[in-house]
């Protein structure tokens, strides 16, 4: 029995670890970014998501694919970011459309932001990732939507509206313009960060945070 147990807990530990280098593999494979600052107007719409105080002097800027492993690896990293230095930083959220199921789960968040809950389902969504991310009906996204307050009755209808049409074409032209191929690729103030990771986005919003108080 005590030998089962101890192979079991070998097991687990070593399942972590593997779970821990995806991640680690998905920061560095699509984690380096070596965009020009780009034109501010290509950076963010009036449509734009946004998360944070409309008044806060630091940007961040993300080009976000729905379907992406490393856009949800580092998404709590941009909370904690943002819980630190509360009030100082906002987000805003551009829809990058590179997988399989992306068009359908940004659909999804653009009739959940017309609800007034892009947040709650977006952490929803993000956590179900791995249960609909090579489904282009992404319907166990909508199922977590659901689950999290969105009206699926009413989304489904919007999702398919003129202005969602306009809002995903807006943001892939966007994405042409700037020359994001990577995601997530992000920018503060305007700044593109050059390395993905918690440690060099806290110092370019810390940097931003102390030239605004100058």
């Amino acid at each position: 029995m005590r030998r089962r147990i101890v192979v079991l807990g070998i097991s687990i530990i070593t399942a972590f670890g593997f779970a821990a280098a995806i991640v680690y593999q998905q920061f560095s494979a699509e984690g380096e970014s070596v965009l020009p600052p780009p034109d501010p107007n290509a950076l963010v719409r009036a449509h734009s998501p946004v998360i944070g105080p409309a008044n806060a002097p630091v940007t961040i800027v993300e080009f976000f694919d729905p379907s992406c492993g490393a856009c949800r690896a580092l998404h709590p990293i941009v909370k904690q970011i943002m819980a630190k230095h509360l009030g100082d930083v906002r987000l805003v959220i551009r829809y990058v459309l590179f997988h399989k199921a992306s068009d359908e789960t940004a659909r999804i968040l653009e009739a959940a932001h017309g609800q007034g809950l892009f947040e709650p389902v977006l952490e929803a969504i993000l956590e179900a990732q791995a249960e609909w991310h090579a489904d282009p009906k992404a319907q166990k996204a909508w199922e977590a939507a659901g689950a999290a307050g969105l009206n699926v009755e009413k989304a489904r209808q919007a999702s398919r509206s003129p202005e969602v049409d306009a809002v995903l074409s807006k943001d892939m032209a966007d994405v042409k313009t700037i020359g994001v191929r990577r995601t997530p690729t992000l920018f503060v103030n305007g700044k593109p960060l050059t390395k993905l990771g918690a440690e060099p986005l806290q110092e370019l919003v810390q940097s931003e945070i102390d030239r605004a108080a100058q």
